[in-house]
């Protein structure tokens, strides 16, 4: 009888929104429009898919020694810290690891933007990756090397790769309420007052098998709440090439006729591959059979015939040089 007292409350609530709203179309259309764009809009950015901000290079030391690369991305579903005592939220994805002639490991971790920007201050950057590493030898049972370099390239791996490993991720519970007055919180402000010596000493992370006993300075969140599977549109890759046969430009040519306006396409092109997401509608991931200068890439969007049009300029490096 309680469960069915608040399923009635639900609705009688879900009643007066539906209500409000009918009332807000009728005496305020321009008010009305803009609530469901705000509501779009955060939906939108809510579920845009997460995005590589730098690559890391380290070394695992213990069990066995092995190159690791770490994608520190941004994700707007990634919380922010709820304030300055709370520790930071991230989300991570599983280790992969790679058995080439030279193998090596890949873990991508994902913080909100707002975090990534205090990161921008060298000092922060530097504790923020510090601390993202100590995560990872707490998380993956691994014993890495005190140093590390940042990679010239964003992302190790495909943006296909890091996108699945992030929306894959397991969940961690949250941390308990009942013990928080008895943990010293440290803050990412706060980082600047920690010396590497207190780091290695005092920290102790959330993970899934653990409740800490010492300050938390990272949450691990869940990613389990995900959008339905979008489908995979029809497309068309077409080569233009010149006289003597060089390839000058990639035309990808996708059928969207579900998409009403270009704003709800979410595009991403590297020198490889091209990731088009319009969600919850659509999904498409192309290897590309040239690499392309992904900066001189551009696309048109026509509204009529649900068309997406991307072209790309191929490399200018892949040419065939000219016979003297």
């Amino acid at each position: 009888m309680e469960a069915l007292g608040r399923s009635e409350d639900v609705l009688a609530k879900a009643s007066q929104v539906w209500t409000m709203l009918d009332d807000m179309a009728e005496n305020s259309p321009e008010s009305y429009r803009q609530f469901i764009q705000q509501q779009l809009d955060s939906a939108k950015q809510y579920y845009a898919p997460p995005e590589p901000h730098l690559c890391l290079e380290a070394r695992i030391l213990e069990p066995t020694e092995n190159r690791l690369f770490v994608n520190l991305c941004s994700w707007n579903k990634v919380p922010p810290p709820q304030s300055q005592s709370d520790p930071v939220p991230l989300s991570a994805g599983k280790m992969d690891t790679f058995a080439k002639s030279e193998p090596y490991s890949i873990v991508d971790i994902a913080y909100n933007p707002s975090v990534l920007e205090q990161g921008k201050n060298p000092s922060e950057e530097d504790r923020l990756i510090r601390l993202s590493l100590k995560f990872i030898e707490e998380r993956y049972s691994v014993s890495l090397s005190p140093t590390y370099s940042v990679a010239k390239h964003k992302l190790k791996g495909s943006l296909e790769r890091m996108r699945h490993s992030l929306r894959g991720g397991r969940p961690t519970a949250p941390p308990s309420e009942k013990n928080a007055p008895l943990r010293k919180e440290v803050t990412l402000d706060q980082l600047r007052n920690i010396t590497a010596q207190e780091e290695d000493s005092s920290l102790t992370l959330l993970t899934e098998k653990t409740v800490p006993h010492k300050p938390c300075l990272i949450e691990e969140i869940s990613s389990t709440e995900r959008p339905e599977e979008p489908k995979s549109p029809a497309y068309e890759v077409t080569t233009r090439k010149d006289a003597s046969g060089r390839a000058l430009q990639l035309e990808v040519r996708v059928e969207v006729p579900e998409v009403r306006c270009v704003s709800e396409c979410n595009l991403s092109i590297s020198k490889d591959d091209l990731l088009m997401e319009c969600l919850p509608q659509y999904r498409l991931h192309l290897s590309l059979p040239e690499s392309v200068e992904e900066e001189a890439a551009s696309a048109r969007f026509f509204k009529k015939k649900g068309l997406l049009l991307v072209t790309m300029p191929v490399c200018q490096q892949n040419r065939a040089p000219s016979a003297e």
